[in-house]
C-alpha cells in the first residue's frame, strides 16, 4: 500500500505565504518526478509545478517567480513555498508522484489535497 499524504493548506490574505508538504509512504523503492496540482470551483485541474529525482523543475506561467518546489529524497516528501499569493492562487492543491515498489510496479498516486485560500 503506497499513500500520499499533504498537509500545510489554509487561509491567508492576499501576499501571504504558505507551505505545503506532501509525504509518501509504503513499500517505495524510489520516486520519479512529484508535483503538484490545483483545481479552483468550476475549473479544470491544471499543472502547479513538477521536480524529477534529480531536481529539473517545471513550473506554470502563472506561478513562476511566487511558487519554489523541493523534495527531501530521503524522506519521500516534496513541499511547495507560496509567496505572494493572490485570490486567484485559491484552490484545492493536490500532489501526486509516480513511485516505484520494492516489487517494481509503476504506481501513480495523488494526495487527498489540501485547501488553499487566498483573501483580498
Amino acid at each position: 500500500q503506497v499513500q500520499l499524504v499533504e498537509s500545510g493548506g489554509g487561509l491567508v490574505q492576499a501576499g501571504g505565504s504558505l507551505r505545503l508538504s506532501c509525504t509518501a509512504s509504503g513499500s517505495i523503492r524510489s520516486i520519479d518526478v512529484m508535483g503538484w496540482y490545483r483545481q479552483a470551483p468550476g475549473m479544470q485541474r491544471e499543472l502547479v509545478v513538477t521536480i524529477t529525482s534529480g531536481g529539473s523543475t517545471n513550473y506554470a506561467d502563472s506561478v513562476k517567480g511566487r511558487f519554489t518546489i523541493s523534495r527531501d529524497n530521503a524522506k519521500n516528501t516534496v513541499y511547495l513555498q507560496m509567496n505572494s499569493l493572490k485570490p486567484e492562487d485559491t484552490a484545492v492543491y493536490s500532489c501526486n508522484a509516480e513511485i516505484i515498489t520494492i516489487a517494481r510496479s509503476r504506481l501513480l498516486r495523488w494526495g487527498q489535497g489540501t485547501q488553499v485560500t487566498v483573501s483580498s
